[in-house]
């Protein structure tokens, strides 16, 4: 343990930095738990049980690789404050926990509870707002053109497959497929191609970043299809010190321009090439300005997908946005530890 330590462990890092008895008030007004008068087994503390969902979303792993991961790891145990032997939670008791904080919504709470600590330490959202979004991948479904139809209807998987319940209970109705565009490659003679169009399925998460800090100040899941533009209401923040919203040609709408203004906020919305006609100088030049500035969102996504790998096993939009919610909350505290450790250095 003090070589793992001397080695600079970055658990230990993270319980020095983060204030996790915060969240108790909320976990136990979420979770509701009876005092224990009629017997049984007493429940995990639910501030240790938090710690454990932080875990596997900076590292994405199932509820059973974590139950394994928990018993296996030194700076783990050391970390949820586990002695060499105790009993620590298994995979159902971790699944059991997540599912009750989602059912009264309790995880958007504590995204906000850890924003107000960013706010009581300084970090303000401040230097305007960044707003995109990405699909987060999803185990594809292979289903018929009838079975198709009836998910793009609304009907449930109970309903589509009623004599097969072991089927509909693997079948996500709500994830969607949509096509993600990618840049090609210029041709040997320089000659530009057509963007590459690629079927991805999943859901979509919505964000807003504070340019200043990069903190996510907002998150929204949705399926895979939504369109981006119309979730630029639902995920820009009104507590921004400064009024500037950058985001892509995505989110570029006369409703939107008009919301915008309406709410004292300055658009910096990448402006669409003319149809049919080549993108005048002044304008190009003005979305490259803004570009400089709408890339860092992206590092957040890189982040999430390349470092915690963060991809959805569930079923069911309620249960990706406890996913997503779980690795927001796990970036901004990554987040936190890099300011720290600037601050401290320097």
């Amino acid at each position: 343990m003090k070589r793992l330590s001397a080695d600079g462990d970055p658990l230990e890092v993270l319980a020095r930095m983060v204030d996790f008895e915060a969240f108790r008030p909320t976990l136990l007004a979420a979770l509701a738990y009876s005092d224990g008068a009629k017997g049984g087994r007493p429940p995990y503390d639910p501030v240790v049980m938090l710690k454990v969902l932080v875990l596997a979303a900076q590292n994405n792993v199932s509820d059973a690789r974590m139950e394994w991961l928990i018993r296996d790891r030194l700076s783990w145990l050391r970390f949820l404050g586990f002695d060499l032997g105790a009993a620590t939670p298994d995979a159902n008791t971790i699944r059991m926990f997540r599912e009750r904080l989602t059912a009264v919504g309790a995880l958007d709470t504590l995204f906000a509870d850890f924003d107000r600590q960013l706010k009581a330490r300084g970090y303000l959202p401040m230097g305007g707002q960044i707003v995109d979004a990405t699909l987060v991948a999803a185990p594809k479904q292979r289903n018929t053109e009838a079975e198709k139809a009836a998910v793009k209807a609304g009907r449930s998987a109970a309903e589509i497959w009623p004599d097969a319940p072991a089927k509909a209970r693997q079948k996500d109705t709500d994830a969607r497929w949509t096509l993600k565009f990618a840049k090609a490659r210029p041709t040997n003679d320089g000659k530009s191609q057509p963007d590459i169009a690629i079927p991805s399925f999943g859901y979509k998460s919505s964000i807003s970043i504070c340019r200043t800090f990069g903190f996510i100040r907002k998150g929204r899941v949705t399926d895979g299809a939504r369109y981006d533009g119309r979730m630029l209401r639902d995920v820009v923040t009104s507590d921004n010190t400064a009024s500037d919203v950058w985001a892509d040609t995505a989110y570029r709408s006369q409703s939107n321009e008009r919301w915008l203004k309406a709410q004292g906020r300055v658009s910096r919305i990448h402006r669409r090439k003319p149809k049919g006609r080549p993108m005048p100088a002044h304008l190009r030049r003005g979305n490259a300005t803004r570009s400089k500035i709408r890339a860092r969102v992206e590092h957040v996504f890189a982040h999430q997908k390349a470092v915690m790998g963060l991809f959805i096993r569930t079923i069911g939009i309620e249960r990706a946005k406890a996913k997503i919610t779980l690795a927001n909350l796990a970036f901004n505290i990554h987040r936190l530890i890099f300011h720290e450790r600037r601050a401290a250095m320097g």
